[in-house]
């Protein structure tokens, strides 16, 4: 790679955090590039390593969090470098076409909304377990994981703004409007979600436990920036948005339970409740009004709506798997073990 204006003092953004270890050589060419110097030319090929695997998903991950907040020591030129775009651009590819393998496709935008309001009664999400039976310890890793979206939450939907036109960009910015504290500072949902943490004896910093959060947790943060940055996507996001927005409001609701049933500092708790009557109402914008108008205009993106659905659905499932597994095995879900609590 070729540094160009990288040759200048590095500054770190305003409470950027501290670049994370490498998990693999695609990773650690990032970090020393971004850190140091170019990679080596014999910089390992994307197409050889696991799409969903730790060190695929961190790389991407470096990439995606120049466009937020940076890292500590590193030079915000880095942002649109042209040779770490073209490598993001393979890692994305390999990225991409695994999730689009992994998921049934088609065109019903209405069947796959229905399918988010249907749950069964036993349904063994992370949510229902941490309700029902969950620990403090475990609660206390289910905010670390989530922290690496939650504390930037809204941020990667927010480029959808202007793909949109007419009816469906006007309830996007809606619901937005609400996601960003409907201008009060105190009540913008990554600032509460900062409070929840430090209730709970947690670091709020940003991006703090990128180190302890696993591949399955990566990925979820990953999507959002993937279908985000690429007008091209723009049905898919849409679509993951509207699965966010129908699916947060009954999770949202059994945290809090879960929460007040482990006597969790109020402060906790206001987050979850926040969500649980905002995102009620979000959903109903984001189904009729954004879907809705947004298809009116672009029928043929049909397709890419489902795909989104069905993406965000199917990197959930493998996070909620890497949660309830570890937990039923009586081990940490994160990489390292949280201190403290």
């Amino acid at each position: 790679m070729t540094t160009g204006s990288l040759n200048a003092a590095p500054h770190a953004a305003h409470g950027a955090p501290p670049l994370p270890e490498a998990r693999g050589p695609l990773s650690a060419a990032v970090r020393t590039a971004l850190l140091h110097a170019p990679p080596p030319e014999d910089l390992p090929s994307a197409g050889a390593a696991d799409p969903f695997g730790e060190d695929l998903q961190l790389a991407l991950y470096l990439a995606y969090e120049l466009h937020y907040r940076g890292f500590a020591g590193v030079d915000e030129a880095w942002e649109w470098q042209p040779d770490l775009l073209r490598l993001r651009a393979a890692l994305e590819d390999r990225f991409l076409g695994a999730l689009r393998e992994a998921v049934p496709g088609g065109a019903d935008v209405a069947a796959e909304l229905d399918a988010l309001l249907v749950e069964p009664l036993d349904a063994p999400g992370v949510s229902h377990h941490l309700r029902s039976r969950g620990t403090w310890g475990q609660l206390r890793e289910y905010l670390a994981h989530r922290s690496l979206y939650q504390l930037k939450e809204a941020d990667p939907q927010a480029w959808l703004i202007p793909r949109l036109t007419g009816q469906a960009k006007a309830s996007l910015v809606a619901v937005e409007f609400d996601e960003f504290g409907a201008g009060h500072g105190d009540r913008v949902h990554a600032r509460l979600f900062a409070e929840a943490m430090a209730g709970a004896g947690l670091d709020p910093g940003y991006g703090r436990y990128v180190d302890r959060a696993p591949a399955e947790t990566l990925a979820t943060v990953n999507l959002m920036s993937l279908l985000g940055l690429h007008r091209s996507l723009r049905g898919a996001m849409a679509g993951h948005f509207a699965a966010l927005e129908i699916t947060s409001s009954p999770g949202a609701r059994r945290l809090a339970q879960a929460l007040e049933r482990l006597d969790a500092e109020p402060r906790c708790v206001r987050f979850f409740t926040e969500h649980i009557e905002a995102d009620a109402v979000h959903e109903q914008l984001m189904r009729r009004d954004v879907i809705g108008g947004f298809l009116a205009e672009e029928p043929e993106q049909a397709p890419a709506v489902v795909f989104g659905i069905q993406a965000t659905g199917y990197l959930d499932v493998r996070w909620s798997d890497r949660l309830l597994g570890a937990w039923a095995a009586d081990r940490p879900s994160l990489r390292l073990p949280l201190c403290g609590g």
